[in-house]
């Protein structure tokens, strides 16, 4: 069980509504210390949203939220800074500068923090999170435009690695990516993880990327988190969305596919 300082994403009686529609209420949700949750949910439960609220881009009616220890609702802008240094967020599709090279699009969070960075180091931080994310070299001059889906993603994340961040928010990053380069978006994004210490907070709707990659899921429903848990625990309740979106055919499907690759890696291991 993690200690209070293990939370490093606290949400508590949080409420969003757009006008008379309420998209959550009452919804509570820990996040811990060095961990991948996965979150998911139907079309309307506001997973965007809870992302969004979390890191104040989003002002809830109600409830408290509070990311490394501090409270991220009502903060003044200056107070607000500090904490947003240290998270990296990859917004869905990507959403670089579009007149913006790549490296360009990495520079501009530094640029934002340090504005007086030498220019020679911002290039060179910049190239190096444009290989870190498994970038070609050559990629960096380029323009959002010229790259492919995978590649933007791959774009959006060095940006939001930029400053070397503990939290990570991942937005859908392997939406509309082919099963190939989902699975590799997966490892490159475990690895990251592990090789930087990451907390990551992803929002998906991809089977494939919970089971391969997730140490959690929470999952949203009824305006709230209704369960949190391994997959194996949330497949044992009883509860219909989560049994139709883990036991359906595509839950079955991502099984499969974890099964197999267990078999694989066993076969490995044996020769």
């Amino acid at each position: 069980m993690a200690t209070k300082k293990d939370v490093i994403i606290s949400v508590r009686g949080l409420k969003n509504s757009f006008g008379d529609q309420i998209v959550h209420e009452d919804l509570d949700l820990d996040v811990y210390r060095g961990e991948i949750i996965g979150v998911v949910g139907g079309s309307g439960t506001g997973k965007s949203v809870l992302m969004r609220s979390i890191i104040g881009l989003q002002t809830p009616d109600e409830g408290e939220v509070t990311v490394f220890g501090e409270p991220t609702i009502g903060r003044e802008e200056t107070e607000a800074t500090n904490i947003r240094k240290r998270w990296g967020i990859l917004f869905q599709g990507g959403a670089l500068f579009s007149t913006l090279t790549v490296a360009e699009n990495v520079e501009v969070p530094i640029k934002e923090f340090y504005p007086d960075l030498d220019p020679v180091l911002l290039d060179e931080i910049a190239s190096y999170k444009v290989v870190m994310t498994g970038l070609p070299p050559d990629a960096g001059p380029k323009y959002p435009a010229e790259l492919s889906g995978g590649m933007k993603k791959r774009a959006g994340l060095a940006r939001a690695l930029a400053l070397d961040p503990e939290l990570l928010f991942l937005d859908e990053p392997t939406a509309g990516l082919d099963p190939i380069g989902a699975a590799a978006f997966d490892e490159l994004t475990k690895s990251l993880q592990r090789t930087m210490g990451l907390t990551v907070f992803l929002i998906t709707h991809d089977l494939d990327s919970l089971y391969a990659i997730c140490d959690r899921v929470a999952v949203l429903a009824d305006k709230k988190v209704i369960a949190v848990g391994t997959i194996d625990e949330l497949i044992a309740l009883d509860h219909p969305w989560i049994e139709e979106y883990f036991k359906g055919p595509r839950g079955r499907a991502a099984i499969a596919t974890k099964e197999a690759q267990g078999d694989v890696l066993q076969q490995a291991g044996a020769e």
